[in-house]
């Protein structure tokens, strides 16, 4: 990924996440919204779709992941746990679209294993290594990890997230695919416009945290 195009790609789509997280996660939690973190998945799931649709390149992902992850870090408070998820539906859409989605540019079973695997695999990480390894207080009972959360973590809220992937995965892809040509067509404006999105996302983040 040595173009500087793509780079800023990823940075906006990763920036459009992570505000997200920021205003979204920040409401969705403090009005206690049934399935926040899915609601929020969804989002992740269609914008990663979308950027894997124009920049298909291994490592692409994580780095739209890390992105959003830094974005919330830097503007709201700083719940570790939630950075981890982001990180990890990041890390996992990307093995998953490198395994599956190498020089796809139609719909096929291919994006919808790869939306099921983040799904499952992101929540699964996630909850594994915050109960068993962080052994993080919430995730424990009587000071051992708390087993039925996990696999309520794992097998409730991931299939209601796989369920959402099946829908938005295809779709961001099928949008990033159509969106490709018209970004190379246009590059030159694509990249100054890109610019300007990141600029004002940043910005607007330090009005809104």
């Amino acid at each position: 990924m040595k173009s500087l195009k793509n780079w800023l790609w990823l940075l906006v789509f990763g920036s459009l996440w992570g505000i997200m997280e920021v205003v979204g996660g920040e409401a969705f939690f403090r009005n206690n919204v049934p399935h926040a973190s899915v609601w929020l998945s969804g989002w992740a799931f269609l914008l990663l779709a979308t950027a894997r649709g124009i920049v298909n390149k291994p490592g692409s992902s994580t780095v739209i992941g890390a992105t959003a992850t830094l974005f919330k870090l830097v503007y709201a408070a700083p719940y570790f746990c939630h950075l981890l998820g982001i990180f990890y539906i990041g890390l996992v859409f990307d093995i998953g679209a490198t395994l599956w989605m190498k020089n796809v540019k139609k719909f096929s079973w291919r994006s919808l294993l790869t939306g099921i695997v983040t799904a499952y695999g992101g929540y699964a990480l996630f909850a594994v290594t915050i109960a068993y390894i962080a052994k993080f207080e919430p995730w424990l009972s009587a000071g051992t990890p708390n087993l039925p959360k996990v696999l309520n973590h794992i097998f409730s809220g991931g299939s209601l997230a796989a369920l959402t992937a099946l829908v938005l995965v295809p779709l961001g892809f099928k949008i990033g695919w159509g969106s490709e040509s018209a970004v190379e067509r246009r590059s030159k404006w694509a990249m100054a416009g890109a610019l300007i999105v990141l600029a004002v996302l940043w910005t607007l983040g330090k009005f809104i945290s």
